[in-house]
């Protein structure tokens, strides 16, 4: 998968968030709030990635059993091909 052009993750007073920048700002019009462990996610998003790289890459960084790894990562991937700042 892979991010779409113009969606970044940005610092915004404490907050972390995907917003739309150049035209993808045009496309976008909004913020998505992140915790750590999202944020972390999004910053492995390569262009190569999949669920179980990413859900195995999850393991290696927090204390997550792989299944509950797996089960989080589908959800908010699922999460952000339908606010289409990702795709497959």
């Amino acid at each position: 998968m892979k991010k779409k052009d113009g969606i970044v993750l940005r610092d915004v007073c404490g907050e972390k968030v995907l917003v739309g920048e150049g035209l993808g700002a045009v496309d976008f019009g909004r913020l998505i709030s992140l915790n750590d462990t999202a944020a972390w996610l999004w910053n492995h998003i390569d262009g190569e990635a999949d669920i179980d790289n990413l859900a195995l890459a999850l393991c290696g960084e927090y204390d997550v059993e792989p299944d509950v790894a797996r089960r989080d990562v589908e959800t908010i991937v699922e999460e952000w091909i339908n606010a289409g700042v990702v795709e497959k």
